[in-house]
């Protein structure tokens, strides 16, 4: 198999010639990292790489995100009809993502590097082609995970350190450099013991595409900011799954009669779309998920929170939007309350704000007269 020029391409793609990131993107075998992968659409249906050499090497190589477990459910470990449910659990991430939360951690020859979130392997294998296998570790919660992450990175003729753990709990180790590709929130304490003076984290936070960059300092502390720049990951687990919402709660903020019906004085919106929207809203109310739909003149959006608030807000043919509610919080009022302030202020406050990360794993934020702890 001719693989070699599909990663080329992709190192093309993803940084430049000079980057010192090129080198192991055009080196490294991605497709031995991703044999399987589930696909959305109408469901999740397996995808294997036996099926079609051709589109699997496409899509091996492309500079794109591949799910490779749905709840429990390995793609690996599938059948052709299996059909699984739930959320997306561990993926291939998008290889620019990748080399962009490493280029934040600012690796230099001879850092340690400890990688939060072994997944497929794959970013894994990029930081042992850039700073040695030996000067790099990689955790991940779940056993299959790094076993079989293990196995491909030995294909490749790599061999980092790779623990099955937690990586909220204890590390095994101290590192110049801690890059996670897993949302947190807070910061586990462990890392910030796991960093050495001087050490940079670079970390996105749970329900946010917000991207952390922190320094530690002398005093134990880490100081930093919200980086220009966007990321979305899964958030870290602790178990095999997430923990579910409650029954029929996403239903009953799609289709019931809320509690509480008012208008809105703003259009629907595609939250999921608007991601400093998002992230202020991650923010105020941790936990929230919401959804989007669009049907002929008609537009839908609902939010939902594993405390049983939900909203709905549906407009038709450029209508004032009808707002349903229900639950101990009005969730569609803390949304356009951010909406407000973002007209006012001309932005939203979450983008290049500091960072003050404690040792007891407190995030604050501050920018302006803005505050907020995580």
């Amino acid at each position: 198999m001719n693989w070699k020029p599909h990663a080329v391409t992709l190192a093309h793609s993803v940084t430049h010639a000079g980057s010192r990131w090129h080198a192991p993107v055009a080196a490294l075998p991605r497709h031995l990292f991703i044999p399987r992968w589930w696909a959305g659409g109408d469901g999740w249906s397996l995808r294997a790489g036996a099926d079609d050499d051709q589109a699997w090497l496409a899509a091996a190589y492309a500079d794109d995100s591949l799910v490779t477990r749905v709840g429990s459910a390995h793609a690996d470990q599938a059948q052709p009809g299996d059909r699984p449910a739930g959320r997306p659990t561990s993926s291939a991430t998008l290889p620019s993502l990748l080399v962009r939360m490493f280029q934040h951690a600012r690796l230099g020859d001879g850092h340690t590097l400890l990688d939060v979130g072994t997944g497929s392997g794959y970013g894994t294998g990029l930081a042992c082609l850039r700073l040695g296998e030996r000067q790099v570790s990689s955790v991940d919660v779940d056993p299959y995970l790094t076993e079989a992450a293990g196995q491909r990175l030995d294909q490749a003729g790599l061999r980092p350190q790779l623990h099955t753990l937690d990586a909220s709990g204890e590390l095994p180790g101290n590192y110049d450099r801690i890059v996670a590709t897993v949302g947190v929130r807070p910061v586990p304490t462990s890392w910030l013991t796991a960093l050495k003076p001087g050490g940079r984290l670079v970390t996105t936070v749970a329900g946010t595409t917000l991207i952390v960059t922190a320094d530690k300092q002398d005093d134990g502390t880490a100081r930093g900011r919200v980086e220009w720049d966007r990321a979305g990951f899964m958030h870290a687990r602790h178990s095999t799954d997430y923990h579910a919402l409650p029954d029929g709660l996403i239903e009953a903020a799609r289709t019931e009669k809320g509690e509480f019906v008012t208008a809105s004085r703003y259009p629907v919106v595609d939250v999921e779309q608007a991601w400093d929207l998002s992230s202020m809203l991650g923010i105020e109310v941790p936990g929230i998920v919401y959804g989007y739909e669009e049907t002929g003149q008609q537009r839908t959006a609902w939010l939902a929170h594993p405390d049983g608030s939900w909203a709905r807000a549906t407009s038709k043919e450029g209508g004032d939007p009808v707002v349903h509610q229900s639950g101990p919080r009005h969730l569609w009022d803390v949304l356009d309350e951010i909406r407000s302030y973002w007209l006012q202020h001309g932005e939203l406050p979450v983008r290049g704000a500091h960072v003050l990360i404690t040792p007891d794993g407190r995030t604050r934020l501050a920018r302006g007269g803005w505050r907020a702890t995580l």
